[in-house]
């Protein structure tokens, strides 16, 4: 090789050098091509309440939140604690605690209803059924749609209401038929390969109860959805890729069928009382690409006061 030939490689090799040096040194919001097509976090089960520091804490979970930026943001439900048992005075302050603690949220943000919403279904409440806000009616006053759906980047979301009353006045998991009938006919003008997303309160399925009680124990009618599998029916010619779920302040992340079935954690972890379990409160930061994702547990570092 001649000298000057040689100079040139050299030259060629230093440069190429530079470049990848830069290329791996790039700060996040450069030209890169990112590795997601958006994100959007899950925070379920945040029983929000004067007590307990509750307030603080779901704030110090809204700045982590706002500092992380999603696209936007889904509640899992339990968003207040409680309104089943209480007073309509009580359960109002609730919802005006919550409605204002949102306020500081900086994306656009879906509510999925609990039963922790649910106004005087227990008897001890001393609510007559007769009330106008009964049951899941304070909660669509107050915060809106107990089932609807939106669109982003291609994907379609479905928000579900997974609660439903006993003639005994307590809850139990189940979609009702007027939802299963908004679905087959919303369902009619999806494209079936669409991927699809569902929020829920209670879950479809968990692993929970046979973890803790052993692998015979089963699954109480409050602790998922009892016609769940007549529900998840209605998705099997579509692209169901996501099942998002709560209530049972549990993490956890069931692949089956090519869906994510994942319960989330908990805002409040042990209702503002530390870890349950040995799970730190939380959300989910869920990162999409295209019809595949991943997901992290965001622990937002609040600790209970002695």
């Amino acid at each position: 090789m001649k000298k000057s030939s040689f100079s040139k490689f050299v030259v060629i090799l230093l440069l190429s050098l530079l470049l990848i040096t830069s290329c791996r040194n790039e700060k996040p919001g450069s030209e890169s091509v990112p590795e997601y097509t958006f994100r959007f976090a899950f925070l379920t089960d945040i029983h929000l309440q004067p007590e307990k520091n509750a307030v603080e804490g779901f704030q110090q979970a809204i700045d982590t939140l706002n500092k992380l930026k999603p696209d936007f943001v889904i509640t899992g439900g339990d968003l207040i604690m409680d309104a089943l048992a209480q007073t309509e005075g009580r359960a109002d302050t609730l919802y005006n605690l919550y409605l204002e603690a949102i306020k500081e949220i900086d994306m656009p943000i879906y509510n999925t209803i609990g039963n922790h919403e649910l106004f005087g279904i227990y008897e001890k409440s001393g609510i007559d059924p007769s009330h106008e806000f009964y049951g899941d009616k304070m909660f669509a006053n107050r915060i809106g749609e107990k089932h609807y759906a939106f669109n982003h980047k291609g994907w379609r979301f479905y928000i579900l209401d997974a609660i439903d009353e006993t003639e005994e006045r307590t809850y139990y998991g189940h979609i009702d038929q007027e939802q299963m009938d908004w679905l087959k006919q919303d369902l009619n003008s999806v494209d079936q390969n669409t991927p699809i997303a569902i929020s829920v309160h209670i879950p479809f399925i968990t692993v929970q109860t046979q973890l803790l009680q052993g692998p015979l124990a089963p699954n109480g009618p409050g602790s998922v959805i009892t016609n769940g599998q007549e529900v998840l029916e209605l998705f099997k010619d579509f692209n169901l890729k996501l099942v998002l779920q709560g209530h049972l302040h549990f993490l956890e992340d069931i692949y089956a069928q090519g869906i994510h079935f994942i319960t989330g954690g908990a805002v409040s972890a042990a209702w503002w009382n530390g870890p349950r379990n040995g799970m730190e409160e939380g959300f989910l930061l869920v990162k999409v690409s295209d019809d595949e994702l991943t997901w992290d547990y965001i622990d937002f570092g609040w600790e209970v006061e002695e």
